[in-house]
């Protein structure tokens, strides 16, 4: 028998074949791993990008042989795998999107959804009818001097109401029958119409800008109702003539006569008494129906001191022409 010598104790039990093996085996195994933990995060961004309207891809990965995987770099290196495959979902395209007619943002994605608005709701629209201007019931005035039957009582209650004329408070009587002044028919022309100034300031010598009716006897001067003498006064504190007041009215107003004069004029049996200068405006005065004649229709008394209860009815038939005032029926109102 030959006695062999021991073996070495730094030589491998393994020869260098076995070594080159266990090398590419690991070195297979680690490509492996790091191409499956490369995959699984591509597979992470591509659901970020498809979203929530595709199914999520089905990943069909290499299964690995259960060894213990060597010490890895912590940032592995994307590598593309060669055996992944996404399968689609469905073949079928997604169907389109229904929208119900009742909701019509219960389908859409909450961003794309509208805020919705209050319906707006229309009003039904009414026609106002314009109301037809009445004139308002006139109660009688309570003056100790106007019986409610006195022939003016209508027409007194109708220009006090209107504060147009006005009674003495302190006796409670309303002096019908008295005159009236220039001065104070210039102040109720100005209550009473509201005409534009046509012609110049006057400057007349009897008036003073001290004197109370200084700015109504300029307005009555400027409108054309009213005119000064020809010695340039006007004499306020004068009474005025019925003539005048017709006269005054129907210039103030622009009245017109459609018929001549003369024949006109036949209506009053005192005609003649009438000055020529005021024939034209007491003609287109009588056919407007501003004159009434108490208690004679016919008896115009043209240079006689006009009355107030005569003022009160001849301003207020003066309104109705100008269709400021509804009509008063009256038996003395000259009609041609």
């Amino acid at each position: 028998m030959r006695n062999l010598p021991p073996p070495d104790s730094d030589s491998s039990p393994l020869g260098l074949e076995e070594w080159i093996g266990i090398i590419i085996a690991v070195t297979t195994i680690g490509a492996i791993l790091i191409g499956v933990l490369s995959q699984r995060q591509k597979g992470f961004n591509l659901k970020q990008w498809v979203g929530s309207t595709t199914s999520e891809p089905t990943i069909e990965e290499p299964v690995a042989p259960k060894l213990t995987p060597p010490t890895l770099d912590p940032t592995p290196t994307r590598q593309t795998p060669s055996r992944i495959q996404i399968v689609p979902a469905s073949p079928s395209p997604s169907p389109p999107l229904t929208v119900s007619p009742s909701s019509p943002d219960e389908a859409l994605p909450e961003r794309a959804r509208a805020v919705p608005l209050a319906p707006i709701v229309s009003a039904p629209r009414t026609e106002t009818p314009t109301p037809t201007p009445t004139e308002t019931p006139v109660e009688p005035v309570n003056f100790a001097d106007v019986p409610d039957d006195y022939w003016a009582s209508p027409y007194i209650t109708a220009l006090v109401r209107r504060d147009i004329m006005s009674g003495f408070p302190e006796s409670n009587t309303f002096k019908p029958n008295s005159s009236i002044t220039r001065a104070e028919f210039a102040a109720l022309l100005k209550k009473a119409f509201e005409q534009q100034p046509t012609l110049a300031t006057p400057n007349f010598k009897d008036v003073s800008s001290e004197f109370w009716a200084w700015s109504a006897i300029q307005e009555a001067s400027k409108t054309n109702f009213l005119r000064g003498y020809p010695n340039n006064t006007f004499q306020p504190k004068q009474p005025i003539p019925k003539v005048q007041v017709l006269v005054a009215l129907a210039s103030g107003l622009g009245l017109k006569e459609t018929q001549p004069s003369q024949e006109v004029l036949q209506t009053y049996q005192d005609s003649a008494q009438i000055p020529e200068y005021a024939r034209e405006k007491v003609s287109a005065a009588t056919e407007a129906g501003i004159v009434v004649n108490y208690p004679n229709l016919e008896s115009l008394n043209p240079n006689q001191d006009a009355t107030r209860a005569e003022v009160a009815a001849m301003v207020y038939q003066a309104l109705v022409e100008a269709e400021k005032a509804e009509a008063i029926s009256s038996e003395y109102v000259v009609n041609p």
